[in-house]
């Protein structure tokens, strides 16, 4: 497998929290997060909220998972890991995008063809998701 698609060890992504990851493609980022499920296939899944996409699911020390559900921490929706569908909240029946990811050799890798690379971590882009959403 390719070093620059290999994101964690398999080991590292656990079914009661998250891992977030940093997918590339040329000048593009956007962030992901690892999780396993009960039958310990590890899945991943676009990082923010598709209420307000500017929300992290997880700003970088792993989000809220609950009864088998990963929870926007900015107002409680609620995703099944299964299989990223909203069940409730401001979004409900939205259903979180999703990568390909594989495990070879014991690390997780991104499979998905439409990025280039992936590491563990943040992408560094501004979380806008702590301020309130009231300009004047």
């Amino acid at each position: 497998m390719d070093e620059s698609r290999r994101i964690v060890a398999a080991d590292a992504v656990t079914a009661a929290d998250t891992v977030v990851f940093t997918a590339t493609s040329g000048f593009e980022t956007t962030e992901g997060l690892l999780t396993r499920l009960d039958d310990d296939t590890i899945v991943a899944y676009t990082n923010y909220c598709p209420h307000w996409r500017d929300v992290r699911l997880d700003k970088g020390s792993g989000a809220t998972v609950r009864d088998g559900e990963l929870v926007c921490g900015k107002h409680g929706a609620s995703f099944r890991k299964a299989t990223g569908d909203c069940d409730f909240g401001p979004c409900e029946g939205a259903v979180l995008d999703t990568f390909e990811v594989g495990v070879v050799d014991g690390a997780v890798y991104l499979t998905d063809t439409e990025w280039d690379s992936a590491e563990r971590g943040l992408s560094g882009e501004r979380d806008l998701s702590s301020g309130s959403r009231i300009d004047f």
